[in-house]
């Protein structure tokens, strides 16, 4: 079939995927089957990030408790993916879809060759109207190659394909302005236009047993996807016909709009943003902020206040405000101690310092490799 015109992500959490005896709930993903074909209908080319994995490889092992230890978690999700990936090209293609399996660690996305491998395979298989299921590679995934949830997966593929739009299924309603567990007043905050302190404030913690990412995540994963110009909707994934209706532009839980672009962002500062794990922060004063928010500047020693963790040259940061706000991600030109070295210095200071010399002619990220998020 040809190629649809719109494409939309899907990341269905583990607690919305898991029944309350701990089992694969199959009637749900009847349901989204069902949602999917008549997205199909509508135009959308369907793109599904599934979590589920180990929960589902536990049941099937037998085993009451999340284990500690890793080669437990990765011998329940190599049991798991097989059983979850059987049960969505069994019911999928019940409703006429097929299916494909695509598994992805940061391996796949840290460097730019691979970044570009797994958009292309993505492409593919959209072209020949497949509806590929995405997951991290758990069997293999150690802590330092594993994305931390689903949610930032979900906006690395969103990115990857230049989704139209992307919907993150949870255990919530959307993102409210008071934790909903503790004050009953609270209220569902329905449209993010910006990303601000005040709503990462207003996020909670984890909050499911099951599933490893929070509202905080959606809210990170939601910052990204705004700058790269593609909305995001969080809502619970058993309300009813919320895709079609997503889809067709009616209200379902919150939106992070893209109405707000802080600057044009490439294909190479999304994979800066998303594609990597920071190794570390620089925190910048109040100047350098305005001059990196507000006048697409590069960042220079001059304007760093502080280095917080250890990164080497071509490593991704993130970069803070004095107050800790995380408001923008770059590739750095020099390492942690190079920069905590010369930080608060100006270049016509460093050039006169036999240490620092070699740094005063080039920024510590340049603009072309910086991403502002708000």
């Amino acid at each position: 079939m040809a190629r649809a015109s719109r494409t939309l992500v899907v990341k269905i959490g583990s607690s919305t995927l898991i029944d309350k005896k701990g089992r694969l709930d199959r009637q749900y993903l009847h349901n989204l089957a069902r949602q999917l074909e008549e997205l199909r209908e509508m135009g959308w080319a369907p793109i599904v990030v599934s979590s589920g994995a180990i929960a589902v490889g536990l049941n099937e092992l037998g085993i009451k408790e999340r284990p500690h230890d890793v080669p437990s978690l990765q011998a329940a999700a190599s049991v798991g993916q097989g059983v979850l990936s059987t049960a969505y090209a069994e019911i999928f293609e019940e409703y006429g879809m097929l299916t494909s399996v695509v598994l992805l660690t940061r391996h796949d996305t840290a460097s730019r060759h691979a970044y570009l491998h797994a958009r292309d395979a993505l492409n593919r298989l959209l072209d020949f109207g497949v509806v590929p299921i995405v997951n991290e590679n758990d069997t293999t995934s150690v802590e330092e190659i594993k994305f931390g949830d689903n949610d930032t997966l979900s906006a690395i593929v969103a990115c990857l394909v230049k989704a139209d739009h992307s919907v993150i299924f949870s255990d919530v309603k959307g993102l409210y302005d008071a934790n909903p567990n503790d004050n009953p007043q609270a209220k569902l905050i329905s449209r993010v236009d910006r990303v601000t302190e005040d709503i990462m404030g207003v996020a909670g913690g984890v909050g499911s047993k099951v599933g490893s990412g929070g509202m905080v995540t959606k809210i990170r994963a939601a910052r990204v996807l705004m700058v790269a110009g593609i909305p995001l909707t969080v809502c619970e994934g058993h309300e009813p016909d919320a895709l079609v209706r997503i889809a067709k532009g009616e209200p379902v839980g919150t939106l992070f709009s893209a109405s707000f672009k802080p600057h044009e962002i490439t294909g190479y500062k999304l994979w800066i943003a998303l594609g990597d794990s920071a190794k570390g922060s620089i925190v910048v004063d109040d100047g350098a902020k305005m001059a990196l928010k507000e006048r697409g500047k590069s960042l220079l020693c001059v304007g760093v206040s502080s280095v917080q963790g250890f990164f080497e040259a071509g490593d991704i940061v993130d970069i803070r405000d004095l107050s800790g706000h995380l408001f923008a991600r770059g590739k750095v030109n020099a390492s942690a101690d190079e920069i905590d070295l010369a930080r608060g210095y100006s270049t016509q200071q460093m050039r006169r310092n036999r240490l620092l010399a070699g740094m005063a002619d080039k920024p510590i990220i340049h603009r072309d490799e910086l991403v502002v998020f708000d």
